[in-house]
């Protein structure tokens, strides 16, 4: 066995008995995140607004070797849907170890959003995923985290969030405003923050990480980053050890050397 297999099976056994569930996670980086995960051991649920697709995900990756994996239909902006997930996920196991609040929208239209033309029912859709959908499913599935000796949750959020950067004319984006998805992802920073403040004395660790500018159809391929690279930043912060940070905002494509970037 060569080193990286001894690595991966080292790995797998370290991680072996923990779960993780995925919103959004039949495609692109939240399917990428599925696949790292499963490969280091973990139970993964993924969770798909269709069931379908789902479970094509699901294929996907018991075509790669990977069988530690199962769909679950779970629609964010639908309380029923949480609850029934939220059931669905506690007849296989009474704990979660991971919750990744990955499912996401962009308000469709393309960019640039301007303020003074995006009518207010596309702010309440964007939110009501973004934001509102990442609350619902947290709570829903507070108590299996509870249950978890290192519990982590990630809230895949993006740099365009900042309003540092966005203040900061010479930022690379600076130009590329998104007046509804990006104040979407600021509130859910400040989600973040109060979160991770609430679970202070907790085991819990709880940050927002943006993935990078990556190649997906969420931007119609226009990002520079690969899946790959960030599915792996996403998954570090869901493997963070006890000393590991929380209430924190990371962007390694922008900070490369800590992660750390300003709010």
């Amino acid at each position: 066995m060569n080193s990286k297999n001894q690595e991966h099976q080292g790995n797998h056994l370290k991680n072996a008995g923990k779960s993780a569930l995925i919103t959004g996670a039949n495609k692109s980086i939240g399917l990428e995140v599925a696949r790292q995960l499963a490969q280091k051991g973990f139970y993964v649920y993924i969770g798909s607004r269709n069931l379908q697709n789902g479970l094509q995900a699901v294929e996907k990756l018991k075509a790669d070797g990977l069988e530690n994996v199962v769909a679950v239909q779970l629609d964010v902006t639908e309380a029923e849907s949480v609850k029934a997930a939220r059931a669905e996920v506690g007849k296989k196991a009474n704990r979660l170890d991971v919750l990744i609040n990955n499912a996401g929208i962009n308000g469709g239209g393309g960019l640039p959003q301007r303020t003074l033309d995006s009518d207010i029912e596309s702010f309440k859709k964007v939110y009501e995923t973004n934001l509102f959908g990442v609350v619902r499913v947290t709570q829903a599935f507070f108590d299996l985290l509870k249950n978890s000796p290192a519990p982590r949750i990630v809230n895949v959020t993006s740099s365009s969030a900042s309003l540092t950067l966005q203040s900061d004319p010479t930022w690379a984006y600076y130009e590329h405003k998104a007046a509804v998805y990006s104040p979407s992802k600021t509130a859910l920073n400040m989600l973040t923050v109060h979160l991770a403040y609430e679970l202070r004395d907790t085991p819990f660790k709880v940050n927002a990480v943006c993935p990078g500018f990556t190649k997906t159809d969420f931007n119609n391929h226009h990002g520079t980053g690969r899946v790959e690279e960030a599915g792996k930043r996403i998954v570090k912060y869901a493997l963070i050890d006890k000393n590991g940070p929380t209430g924190k905002f990371f962007s390694e494509d922008y900070n490369p050397e800590t992660g750390e970037i300003p709010w």
